[in-house]
């Protein structure tokens, strides 16, 4: 039976939660649940490298097959349109750099995936995934179960082409977005 880890991440420039997940066949484990602490650092570039740098050891501690990640949602502020697309960009190019394959999903996708509901709170978010990985205890902040949620959605999009945004490495990155490639 094939295993493969999931690393789901829901990119923040104040808090970066993350989940891992292990996949065997049709069935999944909690593996672990966290996240990066960003408040107290007032200069955003270091913020960058911090969020780069954390999941880099994510991914070299745990090797996940696959990451999914959770898309910026469309605010009305564009500054922090701005930095959350920045935050995201490096945990990407972090995953790009040890050529693993992303998925990006959008929040509304992710909530849809976990609770049925596309609108659903970050709470009931938590509480489902409590109730399907046998999660003891739900974490103070939920920016972690959000993180957690993006591997399970990922989980449950498997094989399903409509998944989102997919990437196996830069190649596949400038090609799908060829537009945006200065030559």
């Amino acid at each position: 039976m094939s295993e493969k880890i999931i690393l789901g991440i829901d990119p923040g420039t104040t808090i970066m939660g993350f989940g891992l997940i292990k996949v065997k066949g049709k069935t999944m484990e909690f593996l672990q649940l966290n996240e990066l602490q960003l408040k107290k650092y007032s200069d955003h570039y270091l913020k960058l490298k911090l969020i780069f740098e954390r999941t880099l050891e994510l991914i070299d501690t745990f090797n996940p097959d696959e990451i999914a990640i959770e898309a910026p949602f469309f605010g009305k502020n564009v500054q922090s349109m701005l930095k959350l697309g920045r935050a995201q960009g490096v945990a990407m190019a972090a995953g790009l750099s040890r050529e693993i394959p992303i998925t990006e999903y959008s929040p509304k996708k992710i909530k849809m995936a976990i609770t049925g509901n596309g609108n659903a709170s970050k709470e009931q978010v938590a509480k489902m995934l409590q109730s399907l990985l046998q999660l003891k205890e739900l974490p103070k902040n939920l920016d972690s179960t959000d993180g957690l949620a993006a591997a399970v959605c990922h989980f449950y999009n498997a094989g399903k082409v409509t998944a989102g945004k997919s990437y196996t490495g830069w190649g596949a990155f400038v090609k799908q977005n060829e537009n945006r490639v200065k030559k």
